[in-house]
């Protein structure tokens, strides 16, 4: 690893000691991506622990396994040193690809624990995330006492899920082996309310797009089109917000273009600066932004290795957006 002092924190109430910036590993699967190459891939992720990462996040939906695949071969030997996270719910025929539906039954969710397992070339997963946003907490009790179940039994030594609504973090975090919450944010899309909740319960905030999908890399403009097979394409899901029709939604750009010269103060890249407003924000927050390239996970770490952002500016970021001022919880 780096000798470079590196950022740590602690994934939520497990205790468990974790780089405060991780590496998202969705885009490596390759679909819904373009321009995306195992070697590079594999690079990336030994890079990534070069640089000090700890912790990867990954799915084994993610290219119908194949980022688990790789995250497996290129951490191989350094599992005693590196804390996983993958996910579980929309499973796949690993032979033909074919997608098979939510599966979220124990019997299911222990089939795809066991595959995960398989991949990433491990005997347990140190943190195993419910995938399904959108199921009710009422029908979620089942996969909760299964999440415990593979605790006891050593599978895993956490969980979580990954969920943008309240009332389904609460009800994991009722056990005490769920130690934390993966959900949408990102400095032009704050979430005021789970980041109380999580700072109250001791849970980990993983940041999925803490960089809006690209729209905080500073690498699109309003006339910029993305591939027409790309997750942020003309095609894209109705979740896909940050883009629309194919190009960065001119709403969410034109708040990018209001706080640029904040975030890129003191010599940081725009990508650099939202990665410090999240740990800024809150001690709790663990921003796992995806990668392609190489290039993308060295200028991502060396947020690991920059100060946090002084409470004048994240003053400022709230005054520009129209936000209510927050108090600061990291010194």
């Amino acid at each position: 690893m780096s000798s470079a002092t590196t950022m740590m924190r602690t994934l939520g109430r497990s205790g468990i000691p974790v780089s405060a910036v991780g590496l998202g590993c969705w885009a490596i699967g390759g679909s819904g991506w373009v321009d995306v190459h195992d070697d590079e891939s594999m690079r990336g992720i030994q890079r990534a622990f070069d640089l000090g990462v700890t912790l990867y996040d990954t799915a084994n939906g993610y290219g119908e396994g194949r980022s688990e695949r790789l995250l497996g071969q290129a951490l191989a030997g350094k599992r005693q040193q590196v804390v996983i996270a993958t996910k579980f719910t929309y499973d796949f025929d690993e032979e033909t690809g074919e997608y098979l539906g939510e599966r979220i039954k124990p019997d299911e969710i222990r089939s795809q624990c066991e595959a995960s397992l398989r991949r990433l070339q491990t005997d347990y997963i140190d943190l195993y995330q419910f995938h399904w946003n959108e199921l009710p907490a009422e029908e979620a009790g089942e996969v909760r006492d299964t999440l415990d179940a593979l605790v006891q039994e050593g599978k895993i030594r956490t969980y979580g899920w990954s969920t943008d609504f309240l009332d389904r973090a609460q009800f994991f975090a009722e056990r005490p082996d769920c130690t934390a919450v993966q959900m949408e944010m990102n400095v032009i899309d704050d979430n005021p309310a789970m980041t109380a909740f999580i700072e109250e319960a001791n849970l980990a905030g993983l940041n999925r797009g803490p960089l809006a999908m690209g729209l905080l890399t500073g690498k699109y403009t309003a006339s910029s089109k993305m591939h027409k097979d790309d997750v942020r394409g003309e095609d894209a899901p109705d979740w896909m917000k940050y883009f629309k029709d194919g190009k960065p939604n001119p709403e969410w750009l034109s708040k990018v273009d209001a706080i640029r010269q904040i975030l890129t103060s003191d010599g940081r890249t725009l990508a650099q600066g939202a990665l410090a407003w999240l740990l800024t924000r809150s001690p709790q927050m663990l921003p796992i932004p995806g990668f392609r390239t190489v290039a993308q996970v060295e200028e991502n770490c060396k947020a690991l290795q920059l100060p946090l952002l002084a409470q004048a500016q994240m003053d400022e970021i709230d005054t520009i957006l129209d936000r209510p001022k927050k108090p600061a919880t990291v010194g």
